[in-house]
């Protein structure tokens, strides 16, 4: 269904922090809480709602929503008109955020590999205390791991390329999306991992 379209939010100092459905940006709109920003040649203009539904009118061949009495554009992006902030958010704590931190890459001995030939490695053995932290687990090749064994970095001899660490969450630092956001998202994100949960 069109209203639950992905439309990217952005707070009033133009940055991206959220994404909501169609539906909702339209909510916002109407409540005067936010314009759409449109882009044009690499131009951006903003609108509210009266004026997003008269330039809706001059664009045919864009995707319509229609009411009963007109046809309104669907939006891509939006801006907030007061929220400034940024929102906090902890990255999880999952094996594919492990993996994505620690980019496919062995840490022992530096070998990018297909995500099955990889696994998880307690830097500090389980079985000695070793928390399932993300400063104890890293990613690992199965070789590595198994020369490592059951022992710490310094008893096998094996030096880590970089000291793990929690990821520091960066609002859409990584997102991924369909090819059909790419030109009109562009400008306000970096596209490779995140994948965003689509509010209501």
């Amino acid at each position: 269904m069109l209203l639950n379209r992905p439309v990217l939010v952005l707070n009033r100092l133009w940055q991206a922090i959220h994404v909501c459905s169609a539906r909702r940006a339209f909510s916002l709109l109407c409540q005067g809480h936010a314009q759409v920003v449109h882009t044009d040649d690499g131009s951006f203009s903003t609108h509210d709602f009266d004026s997003w539904r008269s330039l809706s009118q001059r664009d045919p061949g864009a995707q319509m929503v229609q009411t009963v009495a007109y046809k309104i554009r669907l939006p891509s992006v939006i801006v907030l008109h007061l929220f400034d902030r940024m929102p906090r958010k902890e990255v999880k704590f999952t094996r594919h955020n492990i993996f994505e931190r620690d980019r496919n890459t062995c840490q022992y001995c530096g070998k990018t590999l297909d995500r099955r030939d990889l696994n998880l490695d307690h830097v500090f053995p389980r079985d000695r205390g070793g928390q399932m932290t993300w400063e104890n687990i890293v990613c690992s090749c199965i070789p590595c791991n198994t020369r490592k064994g059951n022992r710490t970095p310094d008893q096998a001899r094996m030096k880590l390329i970089r000291k793990p660490e929690r990821p520091k969450w960066r609002p859409f630092a990584h997102l991924t999306f369909g090819a059909e956001h790419h030109d009109s998202w562009k400008h306000f994100v970096d596209f490779a991992y995140w994948n965003v949960e689509l509010g209501g």
